[in-house]
């Protein structure tokens, strides 16, 4: 079975000014069903037919660059995703306290991630990860993932420029304070911090 293009959670026209409905047809309808097709274009060369994607990943992480960079581009956006939210939302519960716990509060949370983010130099990914019960802010380079790192992601933020050139031009700070702000989906990162995030970029083979 060929790996397919998730649907969008929401309405593309739902985030207002925040997100336009042009990046959503750019970003999701064109970079992302990109990576779709060229993962499932190299399965069969790569005898990685029916398995599911994380396995994909997995498998071809330090032996077959495009393929990894491809199905892990897959993987990235079908979480990213599920990380926003048109409907703005506050932590609340064990994922509050557990911010609370790590960074102090909501707000330097959100300043650290910013912070990361923006310095990172070039295209990847933003992350808020659970490592060995604690959790941390970091990023990876191009298509890199948490998936091959150990970790359990909670969060992401994609800072490769076709992400918010078209809302922000070269304003990648303002991008992430706009989401941060008023973006996230944060029950879905509680779902995650629980383990009972469905997840659909866990897509099955």
């Amino acid at each position: 079975m060929a790996f397919t293009l998730p649907d969008l959670p929401y309405d593309p026209t739902a985030f207002g000014t925040l997100l336009s409905k042009e990046s959503f047809d750019f970003h999701h309808g064109k970079h992302h069903k990109t990576y779709v097709d060229k993962t499932n274009a190299a399965l069969p060369k790569a005898g990685l037919e029916g398995k599911n994607l994380v396995d994909v990943i997995v498998a071809a992480h330090g032996t077959d660059t495009p393929l990894f960079n491809n199905a892990a581009q897959l993987w990235n956006h079908s979480f990213f995703w599920q990380c926003l939210t048109p409907d703005a939302c506050e932590p609340d519960g064990e994922l509050s306290e557990a911010i609370d716990d790590s960074f102090g509060s909501l707000d330097a949370l959100r300043t650290a991630f910013a912070e990361e983010a923006a310095a990172h130099f070039g295209s990847g990914w933003a992350w808020l990860v659970l490592d060995g019960g604690t959790m941390k802010i970091t990023s990876y380079h191009d298509a890199d993932t948490p998936i091959v790192h150990g970790v359990q992601p909670l969060l992401t933020l994609d800072v490769w420029e076709h992400a918010y050139y078209i809302d922000y031009r070269n304003a990648r700070p303002d991008y992430l304070k706009a989401l941060l702000a008023k973006g996230i989906n944060w029950d879905f990162v509680g779902q995650n911090l629980d383990g009972n995030g469905a997840s659909r970029a866990d897509q099955p083979g």
